[in-house]
């Protein structure tokens, strides 16, 4: 059985050119990045030459980049460095609908004695822009928000939200995990003061990752070492994952044309969606989106047993949902929207990347309708009359 991966918000497979790119920084060009002599020299000039492939991919100067294992390091390091950077300042302004990692950092700020404030989104999952001038205040230390949600797809307008938070004398954190080699990416154009993304979410290797500190911004470093990055983190470089990332963000910069054919794939599932199965909502669908994400809510079953069933036929999708004490629940983001509970609880996200083709689409709206019938079946789920 031939797999059909339509998960790649979640993680996709390391870019063939990347890994060709870290096989020798694995065996015979090992030697340290700091080390004084040849070996080490080489290495250094292969984490120079990566520092600016990410930086062409993100928007800024190679300066600016740190290299981090990931989008929640770097997030900590954000968060954690605004706290200790503005110690007259206690309040964070953040969306109710950020990926886990920065809500997990929500509960870490107001521990430490912190105010936040959640700014909400309508019922598409768009920012509240007004909500969020009336959020920031004159001691408000950072305003974070992501450039696409992880979830819907939903692009934020994070140049506006800048210019609000900036216009309070407060930082501004853009995470672009989701964003990064589905859509451009232009750190300057957003007015970030921070950013951050994973290699993983664009074809790099996992555990890689970055923070992109305007300059002029100072932050502590959250790992504490030797003077590696700057100073700025602490500990021998990656080598071979960071070099695998420049490549990947290389590719990544150059496959945004592959996109328009993705979103075509996408409106299509959509399209055949909405018209084979009934009582189907697209969460999101009236606001700007990535190219690649449909969430889709099906009334009358549970997402994670119509995942189950997919995955028998080799198709990889996520659920909408999250485990919380035991029991599932619609996610924070669907709450967030007020989606019905009835799409929110069967909720599943189909997720496309440059490898999806049009066969693999319609393997699984072929498989689709029929699951939905038998699962809304075993619930005894009825179509309400119109």
């Amino acid at each position: 059985m031939k797999m059909i991966y339509l998960d790649h918000n979640a993680t996709t497979a390391l870019d063939p050119e990347a890994f060709e790119a870290m096989r020798p920084w694995f065996t015979e060009r090992f030697g340290n990045a700091s080390a004084a002599y040849a070996l080490g020299h080489l290495s250094d000039g292969a984490v120079v030459a990566a520092r600016e492939q990410v930086a062409t991919l993100v928007g800024c100067t190679p300066a600016e980049v740190v290299f981090t294992s990931g989008g929640t390091e770097s997030l900590n390091h954000a968060v954690k460095g605004a706290w200790e950077a503005f110690p007259a300042k206690r309040h964070l302004v953040t969306t109710a609908v950020e990926h886990p990692a920065l809500r997990a950092l929500v509960a870490w700020w107001k521990g430490q004695g912190g105010a936040v404030t959640d700014v909400g989104v309508d019922g598409e999952g768009r920012l509240d822009l007004g909500a969020l001038e009336a959020a920031v205040r004159p001691d408000t230390a950072l305003v974070a928000v992501m450039a696409a949600n992880n979830e819907t797809g939903v692009l934020f307008p994070v140049a506006e939200a800048a210019r609000l938070a900036q216009a309070k004398g407060a930082l501004f954190l853009v995470d672009a995990t989701q964003a990064a080699g589905k859509v451009p990416v232009d750190a300057v154009a957003w007015g970030a003061d921070l950013l951050c993304l994973s290699g993983h979410k664009f074809h790099g290797p996992k555990g890689t990752g970055l923070l992109m500190i305007r300059r002029g911004v100072r932050l502590k470093p959250l790992m504490l070492g030797g003077s590696q990055e700057r100073g700025r983190r602490g500990g021998t470089e990656n080598v071979p994952g960071i070099v695998g990332l420049g490549k990947a963000a290389e590719s990544a910069r150059l496959g945004l044309r592959h996109m328009e054919e993705v979103r075509r794939l996408r409106d299509g599932l959509e399209a055949r969606l909405r018209s084979e199965i009934p009582e189907v909502r697209i969460h999101g669908a009236l606001a700007p989106r990535l190219p690649n994400t449909s969430l889709v809510g099906f009334a009358g079953l549970e997402g994670e047993a119509l995942q189950l069933r997919l995955g028998e036929h080799g198709i990889c999708v996520s659920t909408g949902s999250a485990c919380s004490t035991g029991m599932r629940e619609p996610s924070h983001v669907l709450r967030a929207m007020e989606v019905p509970v009835a799409y929110a609880s069967g909720t599943v996200r189909f997720s496309l990347g440059r490898g999806s083709t049009a066969a693999e689409v319609d393997r699984t709206l072929d498989l689709l309708p029929g699951l939905v019938a038998e699962l809304r079946e075993t619930r005894g789920f009825k179509r309400p009359e119109r």
